[in-house]
């Protein structure tokens, strides 16, 4: 069984940024459920962290674990399209 460590690249409460975190909790409770944390963070927050991990567009997610390091960037409301890029193979399910 796979776990997966997921940062959400946000920037304030946008409609982008909140449509993104809505999604991706869909997503991860339809899909990995227990087998995935997920940090939330806020660019305008924690600049450090955004410029450390590299990040140039928000929202951003990142899958850390397992390697390598896979990015999608956009709201993530096409969840077949989300799980293809971060390589995490869907259960039953159409989009």
């Amino acid at each position: 069984m796979t776990f997966f460590k997921l940062k959400l690249y946000i920037a304030g409460q946008s409609p982008r940024s909140r449509s993104a975190i809505q999604n991706i909790r869909r997503i991860i409770a339809e899909q990995v459920q227990d087998q995935c944390d997920l940090d939330i963070i806020d660019v305008y927050e924690h600049p450090q962290q955004a410029e450390d991990d590299r990040i140039l567009a928000t929202p951003t997610l990142v899958r850390e674990n397992p390697p390598p390091i896979r990015r999608i960037i956009g709201d993530l409301s096409h969840t077949t399209k989300v799980l293809e890029a971060l390589e995490i193979t869907p259960r039953a399910y159409a989009d």
